[in-house]
């Protein structure tokens, strides 16, 4: 807890028995009320080991509803067990949970209500192992959202994020895709009701246990993007809403 707010760490999990262990022994539990674990259907057993490592609150799906799903499923637990700050955070230890503190304690003091870990803002993504063709599509992605989104955010796509609940209830996340796409949907609707967006640098990690999806996916996920901005554009000169930006 700082100042007064309850933080509740997610961990949307599948098949990430690997490197679930590692990453939950670094989060730095003395900042953290409760940390929650949604297994999609994984076929590792992730959350059996979740169980024993001694993480109370695990829930399993029973298929294999996609990673956006996962993370309704993580977010409306999350408020249900009455968290003030819900913090993202992929078991894959893509992301280190040591900058656990600075990225709550911006939405703590009421400096910002969303933080975001880039792996843009510094030389950490080439460095941390990701490939060419991904660093040179999210720099493009992310250029074209700020454009035509009107926001300067160094990345759209980054998996570790923080949440103030006033954020989460404000806006209608389970109207989004219940694929890769729910993260670039989710930052969408937080700009389009105005929220600001602090982000600090965050080194990554890519090795053979990291999720990734492929090139094909990928190819899928961009246009994709390039969907949500325009869309985004389009509601906000009130030509045509999509319902993602149909607010609460």
């Amino acid at each position: 807890m700082i100042n007064g707010h309850k933080i509740v760490v997610v961990l949307p999990a599948y098949n990430a028995r690997q490197t679930l262990a590692q990453t939950y022994a670094e989060i730095p539990m003395s900042y953290v009320d409760e940390v929650l674990l949604v297994d999609d259907y994984s076929t590792d057993n992730t959350h059996g080991l979740a169980r024993e490592l001694g993480i109370k609150n695990v829930v399993v799906h029973d298929n294999n509803k996609g990673y956006g799903a996962n993370q309704k499923t993580c977010y409306q637990k999350a408020l249900s067990m009455g968290a003030d700050i819900v913090v993202m955070l992929h078991p894959d230890y893509q992301y280190t949970p040591a900058l656990l503190p600075a990225m709550v304690s911006g939405i703590a003091w009421g400096t910002f209500p969303v933080m975001l870990g880039s792996r843009i803002l510094g030389n950490g993504a080439l460095q941390g192992g990701m490939p060419l063709y991904k660093y040179v599509a999210n720099r493009f992605l992310t250029f074209f959202q700020n454009l035509v989104m009107g926001q300067k955010l160094s990345e759209y796509h980054t998996g570790y994020r923080a949440y103030h609940r006033k954020v989460l209830e404000a806006i209608p996340f389970m109207q989004n895709s219940n694929d890769f796409l729910f993260d670039n949907q989710l930052l969408a609707q937080i700009a389009y009701v105005g929220f600001a967006i602090g982000e600090i640098t965050c080194p990554t990690r890519y090795n053979e246990a990291a999720s990734s999806i492929s090139f094909q996916r990928s190819v899928k996920y961009g246009f994709g993007v390039l969907g949500v901005s325009i869309k985004y554009r389009l509601s906000k000169w009130g030509v045509w809403q999509d319902r993602i930006f149909r607010m609460k």
